[in-house]
């Protein structure tokens, strides 16, 4: 039945229909909690690591020994480093490529205070206050300047290692004290753990906890969805983004110290490369390239795939190049499948609430 409500307009009284009030249409549930998990791209990560792990045991019987686990840290663990500051750059819709040349300025920065004279851990604070420099170089041009990510980093991918190149030239640093070079010998006491792993995975708890248990971790996946609406709900956008390439830069020097004691040598092209490895860890982790979506977990599980999937090529004694064809081929795979499962997703919910609506 159609009921009326008076609209008073002066001292007249006229009633107006209204139209029936149906009940808002619902999107159907998905059937179960298992399906939502299903949904997630976590998930599929699991399956990954265990298809990863059943892939080595089938092909080498050395993949689950402690030596061969102490190689893959050291293989992965600066790698992994460098994908954290990363990872929370990605989420806030910007990237950073000179990762790998800050690690490369690092390393020759290292080896020339240590060839002239300076003591060694006073060589590694000045190494680290030059890297945050870095990370803050790209962020001031990115926030002040409003250059876009992506032209800004890789125009310091090229200037930082051409300082690398110039500090150092073609030359080669060795010598360093034994008890730092021990890091790419020896694992953590009582562990199999190699040290720039077992820093990677101290600094994935904090990076975490910071960004799914604290308001400035909510305040980055707010950014990464929808920057204007950020800022005028009050984030500081521009102060948050500012930080993240600082703190990149610093820990991508550690990176950089952590991998010239791992190879006992510093040179200018140390990490060249390197910087396609780590993009490859957070987008296979399920960061969004477009921001606001992505997990410490998904990252970490990338890790244990890209890493265990080299640590098998190399006992299978598969050439480099072909490794550089995989790593390739998990970067296409982290593109497409996210976002084709998201568009399958949208595609079914919009026919759920048709279907509805036509009942």
């Amino acid at each position: 039945m159609v009921r009326s409500s008076p609209v008073v307009s002066g001292s007249e009284t006229t009633p107006v229909e209204q139209a029936p009030v149906s009940a808002p249409a619902r999107v159907p549930q998905e059937r179960g909690l298992s399906w939502r998990m299903l949904g997630r791209w976590e998930v599929a990560l699991l399956g990954f690591v265990l298809g990863t792990v059943l892939f080595g045991i089938a092909e080498t019987p050395n993949f689950l020994t402690g030596t061969n686990f102490f190689d893959f840290g050291l293989n992965i663990g600066s790698i992994a480093i460098m994908a954290l500051p990363l990872t929370l750059i990605v989420m806030t819709g910007e990237i950073d490529l000179s990762v790998a040349s800050t690690l490369g300025l690092a390393s020759s920065l290292l080896g020339y205070l240590f060839a002239h004279g300076w003591p060694i851990v006073g060589a590694m604070a000045l190494v680290i206050v030059v890297g945050l420099a870095c990370g803050l170089f790209n962020g001031l041009l990115i926030t002040r300047l409003g250059l876009p990510s992506l032209a800004v980093t890789i125009g310091t991918l090229a200037l930082y290692r051409g300082i690398a190149l110039i500090i150092l030239g073609s030359n080669s640093v060795t010598g360093f004290p034994s008890s730092y070079t021990t890091i790419g010998t020896s694992p953590i006491p009582h562990t199999e753990l190699s040290w720039s792993l077992g820093i990677f995975i101290l600094m994935a708890i904090v990076y975490a906890i910071v960004l799914h248990a604290t308001p400035v971790g909510r305040a980055m996946h707010a950014i990464g969805l929808q920057q204007e609406a950020a800022f005028f709900s009050g984030i500081r956008v521009k102060r948050i983004k500012l930080v993240l390439y600082a703190l990149s830069g610093l820990l991508c020097s550690i990176a950089g110290i952590l991998w010239t004691f791992q190879y006992a040598t510093s040179r200018y092209d140390a990490g060249i490369g390197l910087e396609l490895t780590v993009v490859t860890i957070v987008l296979f982790g399920g960061v969004s390239i477009f921001g606001g979506r992505g997990t410490i977990v998904g990252v970490v599980m990338a890790v244990c795939v890209i890493g265990g999937i080299e640590s098998a090529l190399t006992l299978m004694n598969v050439a480099p190049q072909v490794q550089q064809i995989v790593t390739g081929c998990l970067l296409l795979i982290s593109v497409i499948l996210p976002n084709a499962a998201e568009g399958i997703g949208r595609i079914r919910a919009r026919s759920a609430i048709s279907r509805r609506a036509n009942e």
